[in-house]
């Protein structure tokens, strides 16, 4: 079960040994978020489809790695401009979330930082996603997002920009 923390993470993917019996652990750190662009007075954001570690195709905020010295909020707009086609600006940070997961031989600690952006320009495509991990990518109004998404944890982040946007998350 994901956990709530606004501690600031170590960047990048460091293994680190949690003791001689136990899986090492490799900490990862991502960015990414909801990019909105609004028509006809309507809130829309940009969902991907993505294959999850079983196989089956889930829809979920568009997010990365950080790379290099790249700042979270430079990852967020680079790999949401990737992964949907669509250019961003960041306007807040919306929430920091880190959950565990484990691999074939190591545990990973992940933690996702989360960013409001307003859509400046583009063409929704998954062509420019470098790992190809985006299968689809659609417009979906923000009233209907939460039921497309399939964590809990990024419905709650969909709750907190609903309630930034138009007051009543």
């Amino acid at each position: 079960m994901p956990t709530h923390r606004t501690r600031r993470p170590r960047t990048g993917s460091q293994p680190r040994r949690t003791s001689a019996r136990s899986l090492p652990v490799v900490d990862e750190t991502s960015a990414g978020g909801l990019v909105v662009d609004v028509q006809h007075g309507q809130a829309y954001t940009a969902v991907i489809a993505r294959r999850n570690r079983g196989g089956r195709l889930e829809w979920c905020l568009p997010k990365g790695h950080l790379e290099g010295e790249e700042t979270a909020e430079q990852a967020a707009v680079r790999e949401i401009a990737e992964e949907t086609g669509i250019n961003g600006r960041v306007l807040r940070h919306l929430a920091t979330i880190d959950y565990w997961f484990a691999g074939d031989d190591h545990r990973v600690h992940k933690v996702v930082h989360h960013f409001l952006l307003e859509a400046l320009g583009g063409d929704l495509t998954t062509e420019n996603d470098p790992d190809h991990e985006a299968e689809d990518v659609e417009w979906v109004a923000l009233d209907d997002v939460a039921r497309r998404l399939a964590y809990p944890n990024e419905r709650r982040i969909v709750a907190a920009a609903r309630e930034i946007l138009v007051g009543d998350g």
